[in-house]
């Protein structure tokens, strides 16, 4: 299991086209992927979208990544680059 953590840094936040974003990465790979809103303790299974849109997760807000499976560090990889590019909505 690995565990980092990552920040909304797009000015909409979790909205619904970034959640599907994140939902076909995920789903790319074998190891389950588990989001956390530090704030709230809300957790959603990141390879759901209507589970991940429940976080309502708006610029600012942390979030707990916690991934486990045969390729996890290729997964938490790609995750922590997808928040760091702002789901390709960064100017």
């Amino acid at each position: 299991m690995l565990e980092g953590e990552v920040s909304i840094i797009n000015a909409l936040g979790l909205h619904a086209r970034a959640a599907a974003k994140l939902v076909r990465l995920a789903n790319k790979f074998s190891s389950s992927v588990t989001l956390t809103r530090i704030d709230t303790d809300v957790r959603a299974d990141g390879k759901n979208i209507l589970s991940v849109l429940q976080l309502a997760a708006g610029f600012g807000v942390d979030l707990s990544v916690v991934v486990e499976g045969d390729d996890q560090q290729h997964a938490l990889a790609a995750i922590n680059e997808l928040f760091l590019n702002g789901f390709g909505e960064l100017d």
